[in-house]
């Protein structure tokens, strides 16, 4: 690709009475470097289009008094004022919420003139933009209240709906990685994600920041760090939401459940292949908990009505770690918004409307980067310190691990000093006379180790920041920088020492058991239910125990649609009731 001098596309309109657009031209080219330069308008109106590497200048200049060969006044531009109404009322197709809206004024006569003005990278043909990232559109719109009195965003409102919600509660009653314990120590669905959420809104500010003060993107707007942190902090509670009993091996056991009997069963003596589409079938062949979360906070949770808790885009947006189908997974890629569905066919018209309303164009939202690697540095840190805690591995055992880690693959000079750390803190332990220096070493080097993870999340997404932006950042925040090789090595050593230990094995024995059992039911009775077939007895029983909310969004949902859709929808409404055991 050709290397380009100037790299923002910068453009403004300005209103006002007795522009110049000569002047103008003439004072941008005096004043700042770059090409491209256009004015264009009239007396009331001009456009300006200009290619720049420092827009922001542009944006802040203040003229002195050779403005006065722009307009007949005296003028000073006021620069990051907000205003606006006039200008959208006027000029409605011209602005649109790509465009930031800032006032100026003459200064003797102080009458006002508007500038609405966006820049955005010249690289390739797409690039998401903030405005639109950041929605705060409702699937269903809710009315303001005039005279409320409530001062919070809809961010806010959102967190205060999740945590309100029966869905969050129950995560409590799940697990992270071992089965529940009576100790205090070992974390739950609902400490982890509270975890998460917090590690989110940490990496919200901290990467805010480095695009105010560092990237210097102009299309970004101080109030967006606000809204950013909101956001994540909101992600981090739902990014497991949807997952179903026993976390990732329940899964595993639906996938496979699926996969093994789709063949077999029947409806009417014409089997569940041949009446059902591919992508409805695979829908359940790669049944994902982060697909499910966004069906449960969109639809399933019964708030006032079909459309769940009724989130903000921006939010539903950022949980959809992965924007493709069934149909378009693909693991191989190399891509990491293709390694896993992000949707389900039922919710096909529901994506495909964030994606509109965010500008995403089926790439990844900026922030589920985020959300993802502040999942990653909860999981990876709290299930070593939950096996240490266990007693599936030792101080001596974790440290020896790790060098040998960074042994094998050459980790450098960061990860050393990491690796060190852990022995420091031991040693510092012994000193102070504490009474278990392994476990004061093991959980103070866990919290250094986080805030070295966030740091290095933080420096990868400003480094590779046009790329995300464009959606052509193709892997997680973690797996480059300085902190790679540590992230990696703590998953490694939880796999071998948490998850293929005792407690866990005898865990995934039950939970194919129970699964098992549910899907054999419950399906059975599903396909028939409102089939027009009678059931018997135990499928009517059955039935019944499903939520009388999922059973009224199934009806909503399957209204006037084909037989065979329905058919795929009671199927989706057995998983919706596994999901809540």
């Amino acid at each position: 690709m050709e290397t380009l001098e100037f790299r923002y596309d910068t453009q403004l309109l300005i209103e006002g009475h007795d522009l110049d657009e000569d002047a103008i031209n003439d004072y941008i080219t005096e004043h700042f470097k770059g090409d491209c330069l256009l004015a264009v308008g009239d007396e009331e109106l001009v456009k300006i289009h200009f290619h720049t590497n420092e827009p922001w200048q542009i944006l802040e200049f203040r003229a002195s008094g050779g403005c006065t060969r722009i307009c007949r006044g005296i003028c000073r531009f006021a620069a990051q004022i907000r205003c606006g109404k006039r200008f959208n009322q006027r000029f409605p197709k011209r602005v649109s919420g790509l465009w930031n809206i800032q006032s100026a004024q003459f200064g003797t006569r102080k009458s006002s003139f508007v500038i609405a003005w966006r820049s955005y990278i010249i690289k390739g043909s797409f690039v998401m933009e903030w405005s639109r990232l950041l929605s705060d559109e409702r699937i269903r719109p809710v009315p303001g209240r005039a005279g409320s009195g409530d001062l919070r965003t809809e961010y806010e409102k959102d967190y205060h709906r999740i945590i309100g919600s029966a869905s969050f509660r129950r995560l409590q009653d799940k697990t992270q990685v071992f089965p529940l314990d009576k100790s205090d120590f070992i974390r739950t669905r609902l400490t982890h994600s509270l975890e998460v959420s917090s590690f989110g809104k940490s990496l919200g500010q901290n990467i805010s920041q480095k695009i105010l003060q560092e990237v210097r993107d102009p299309a970004f707007l101080p109030e967006y760090q606000g809204y950013i942190c909101d956001i994540l902090q909101c992600a981090g509670l739902l990014h497991d939401i949807g997952n179903p009993p026993f976390g990732h091996f329940g899964e595993t056991v639906i996938r496979d459940w699926f996969r093994g009997h789709m063949g077999s069963l029947q409806l009417q003596q014409q089997p569940l292949t041949e009446l059902l589409t591919r992508q409805m079938q695979e829908d359940f062949y790669a049944f994902e908990g982060n697909t499910q979360a966004l069906r449960l906070v969109a639809k399933l949770h019964y708030l006032v009505d079909e459309h769940g808790m009724n989130l903000t885009q921006a939010l539903l947006g950022t949980i959809i770690k992965y924007p493709v189908s069934s149909l378009e997974i693909g693991k191989d890629s190399g891509d990491i918004r293709t390694k896993k569905m992000g949707y389900y066919y039922a919710e096909k018209e529901l994506f495909e409307q964030i994606q509109s309303t965010l500008g995403t164009g089926g790439r990844r939202h900026p922030l589920a980067f985020v959300l993802e690697a502040a999942d990653d540095i909860a999981y990876r840190t709290a299930d070593v310190e939950d096996a240490f805690k266990k007693g599936c591995i030792t101080y001596r055992q974790l440290v020896g691990e790790l060098q040998e880690w960074g042994q094998k693959q050459c980790a450098g000079e960061a990860y050393t000093k990491l690796v060190n750390a852990l022995e420091e803190r031991y040693q510092k332990g012994r000193e102070r006379g504490v009474s278990d220096p392994e476990t004061y070493a093991v959980q103070n080097w866990i919290v250094r180790v986080q805030g070295k993870l966030l740091a290095c999340a933080t420096e990868q997404f400003a480094v590779n920041y046009e790329a995300i932006m464009e959606g052509s950042y193709r892997r997680e925040l973690l797996a480059g920088g300085d902190c790679a090789g540590m992230a990696q090595a703590l998953g490694d050593i939880a796999y071998r020492y948490a998850f293929i230990s005792e407690p866990i094995y005898k865990l995934e024995i039950a939970a194919e058991t129970i699964l098992g059992f549910l899907l054999n039911r419950f399906v059975d009775a599903a396909i028939v239910y409102d089939s027009g077939q009678s059931m018997t007895a135990v499928q009517a029983k059955l039935m019944a125990l499903v939520s009388d909310n999922y059973k009224a969004i199934y009806r909503h949902y399957s209204h006037e649609k084909s037989p065979e859709e329905k058919l795929y929808l009671r199927l989706l409404l057995v998983t919706d009731f596994i999901i809540i055991y």
